[in-house]
């Protein structure tokens, strides 16, 4: 609506303008006839006298609408100016609000997405094999907590795999060893998953690490969760390993940024992010910046700013229900001016 209230504005600006000039035109036609009137009123002599001073009448008036019409083609130039600086200064309030918005929209999806995975980590690490695992590493124990997470991995498709570390932080079971062969035995107790994992209070807490790629998981981006497997299963149980689930992160990140609600047009001028605490990349339609600092200087949860002529629109998770959220914001940079 404001592009197009804009739009009129400007057009009235250039047919106004248009019309000085052909006024322009005619005046300049009325000078050139009062002047041969009155070259001919002179040769008339005193027959002619008076018809000079109509002559010369015309002549005045033609200037006086002359000075006008430059005078008014002075303000109607100088107000378009304004007219158009104030438009460009709406759109780009009202698309940078908006953006904001969707950029928060798209931040909290995931956040309700994950909040679902900090449940799932602490549900599986009291189920009975995967405790039992932990408690008493036998082959036989070892093989059913195995067979027990690749079940759950063939119905929740949004994992890459699921671990069983011991105390020692040996990893002890996973549920796709034909997928990832190397997985147990691997040391990963200096893996900061591991490590919070095994300091966890009790078995409603969990951790939730940035996302990076894992080079045990194929260089596959990972959101990582994790709690302490205790005793029995029991809430407040000894600490007797620790379960780590990894969340197949680049497919389901790629959906939320490119399903954010663009015209084709906005779409082909702008870029949708997820961005961690640190200000990386960690989501984008633009391919290849996985990692990438972007230089966003926030100075409220939700807002947008111009940087380097473009609009740079930004939300901050506000967290779901018990899951606080990392500190991530959505953001969408567009071209202040859609089509260049």
């Amino acid at each position: 609506m404001q592009d197009q209230i804009i739009d009129l504005a400007l057009e009235l600006t250039k047919v106004t303008k248009a019309k000085i000039a052909d006024l322009d035109q005619i005046m300049l036609r009325t000078q050139i006839l009062s002047m041969n009137a009155r070259l001919e009123a002179a040769r008339a002599g005193q027959a002619g006298k008076s018809f000079a001073i109509v002559a010369q009448e015309m002549g005045s008036v033609s200037n006086e609408v002359t000075t006008l019409a430059a005078s008014l083609n002075d303000v109607i130039a100088k107000n378009a100016a304004r007219i158009q600086d104030a438009g460009h200064e709406m759109s780009i309030g009202f698309r940078g609000s908006r953006y904001a918005d969707l950029a928060r929209n798209a931040v909290e999806i995931m956040d309700r997405n994950l909040y679902e995975r900090s449940c799932d980590v602490r549900w599986w690490a009291t189920d009975s094999a995967v405790v039992n695992a932990a408690e008493q590493p036998g082959s036989d124990a070892l093989a059913h907590a195995t067979d027990r997470l690749a079940t759950i991995l063939r119905s929740y498709t949004v994992y890459l795999d699921l671990w069983i570390a011991d105390r020692s932080g040996r990893v002890i079971a996973n549920g796709r060893p034909q997928r990832y062969r190397d997985v147990v035995g691997a040391d990963v107790s200096r893996e900061e998953w591991f490590r919070r994992g095994l300091e966890t209070a009790d078995g409603d807490s969990f951790v939730v690490c940035d996302v990076e790629t894992s080079p045990c998981l194929g260089g596959s981006q990972v959101a990582t969760y994790s709690t302490a497997i205790r005793a029995e299963g029991a809430v407040n149980g000894k600490a007797v390993g620790v379960l780590g689930i990894f969340f197949d992160w680049e497919p389901q990140a790629r959906a939320i940024v490119e399903g954010i609600s663009l015209s084709s047009e906005e779409r082909g001028n702008s870029k949708v992010m997820l961005l961690d605490s640190r200000f990386r990349v960690i989501a984008s339609t633009a391919p290849g910046s996985f990692g990438q600092t972007y230089p966003l200087r926030p100075t409220d949860a939700w807002g947008h700013s111009l940087l380097d002529g473009k609009i740079v629109a930004y939300g901050l998770t506000p967290g779901y229900e018990t899951y606080r959220g990392l500190g991530w914001f959505g953001c969408i940079e567009s071209a202040a001016t859609l089509g260049r």
